[in-house]
């Protein structure tokens, strides 16, 4: 096993000698493919963590490519990889699942260069944890909570561009969380997750936490860059408040409309794909 590991180290060197300049013979995506491949169907952590380390030598070097925000690697299932509209945030996020331990996510923020510099890249890991993210707290890529995130809009406002994020997290075994939040960057270059714009009766939280059983589904999407739409959750029984292992969607949706500065909830609303309008 130990002999199989170092001829993959080998042979994730040689694909990247030419990265900058990629074709097919260089392009590493079937050999990511094999690993997440093993990685899914392996059953002995030590295993599994020698194979997810190969995957990390192999995103370490793409990450800090020529190309990495403009190309991507096509018909890997368990490799999350979103690109901001505005082309300024690419974002890599993947979880390692293990049997004898808490699972751990790994996650890459890649921001565009400025004119004359490298792009920065921000490597983060967090093993997976029974609590949520608190819901007024800031994090740094030093601390993060961990998450897979899918999606990501860019935001202008007077003070700079923020993206908002979608994440989903397997983190405790009876509960899956979505959850939406806010990047930012310091004038120094400091990641930053989290801002207070969410507005919800009378709290203004940092960002929005939902929980629902694990078995379920929950729908969440951007429907403009203005307004978020998902699924209103309740309690299967009315005894069951607050234990959201026993949550699920209704046939009702809920929103977060930007006015003013600040996302407001809305609940209750028409989630109807809307007819464009005749010109």
């Amino acid at each position: 096993m130990k002999t199989f590991f170092i001829f993959l180290i080998i042979i994730v060197s040689v694909f990247y000698t030419s990265l900058s300049g990629q074709t097919p013979a260089t392009d590493p995506s079937k050999l990511l493919t094999g690993l997440y491949s093993r990685l899914l169907t392996s059953t002995d952590d030590k295993v599994k963590t020698g194979i997810n380390d190969s995957i990390v030598i192999i995103i370490d070097k793409y990450v800090r490519s020529d190309s990495v925000l403009t190309h991507k690697f096509s018909n890997l299932r368990y490799l999350g990889q979103i690109v901001s509209p505005d082309g300024k945030i690419k974002i890599i996020t993947w979880n390692l699942v293990l049997r004898n331990s808490p699972g751990i996510y790994y996650s890459y923020i890649i921001k565009k260069a400025e004119s004359g510099t490298k792009n920065e890249v921000y490597k983060m890991r967090a093993t997976y944890k029974a609590d949520p993210p608190l819901p007024d707290g800031l994090y740094t890529d030093k601390n993060w909570y961990g998450t897979l995130y899918f999606d990501i809009l860019p935001i202008k406002t007077s003070k700079g561009t923020f993206w908002m994020l979608f994440g989903i997290d397997y983190g405790n075994s009876v509960v899956t969380r979505k959850i939406i939040d806010v990047l930012s960057f310091t004038e120094k270059g400091t990641i930053v997750f989290g801002k207070k714009w969410f507005v919800s009766g009378e709290d203004v939280k940092s960002r929005e936490v939902f929980e629902f059983s694990s078995d379920g589904t929950m729908s969440l999407r951007f429907e403009s860059d203005k307004k978020i739409i998902f699924d209103h959750l309740a309690p299967f029984t009315p005894q069951q408040i607050g234990e959201y292992q026993f949550y699920g969607p209704t046939a009702k949706y809920d929103a977060y409309v930007f006015k003013k500065g600040l996302w407001y909830l809305e609940e209750n609303v028409d989630a109807r794909n809307k007819k464009p309008k005749k010109k």
